[in-house]
């Protein structure tokens, strides 16, 4: 069976599912909102109690990153990303999960080897390539003042 480039393409296209793309945006949207809502109301609750604004964010960060390695943790964190996709990926709870996941995952392999040296498997080029990034574009910002 021989098959150019373009008759393969046109097999593959042919064969795939399509993606159902609007319910997708729109399951992201609702799940990613909810979960900037969430974020807005701890935020919102601690700033009532009279916090300032830098430690209501820090609750807020602190709460929604426990939150995320809470459900991560009993599984409910996966079900909600097969339902809301990226929507889940909001930077903080998608973060924790990422690093929460792979502990989880190697746990079994012991405390060193397993979960301990794979917590950052998913995570740790974001680290590196974020931090990286940041020095890169803080020293451009340097240079041009």
């Amino acid at each position: 069976m021989d098959m150019s480039n373009q008759e393969y393409n046109a097999y593959v296209m042919q064969k795939a599912e399509k993606s159902p793309i609007v319910k997708n945006t729109l399951l992201a949207f609702l799940i990613g909102g909810a979960i900037c809502t969430l974020g807005q109301a701890i935020y919102s609750l601690a700033a009532a109690q009279g916090l300032p604004q830098t430690d209501a964010s820090l609750v807020t960060t602190i709460s929604l990153i426990g939150l995320s390695a809470l459900f991560t943790g009993l599984n409910l964190y996966n079900k909600l990303a097969r339902f809301g996709g990226a929507g889940t990926l909001v930077p903080v709870t998608g973060f924790a999960n990422a690093v929460v996941s792979p502990a989880i995952d190697f746990k079994a392999e012991g405390m060193v080897t397993g979960m301990a040296a794979k917590m950052f498997l998913v995570a740790g080029p974001v680290l590196v390539y974020g931090t990286v990034a940041g020095a890169v574009y803080g020293v451009i910002l340097m240079l041009l003042r």
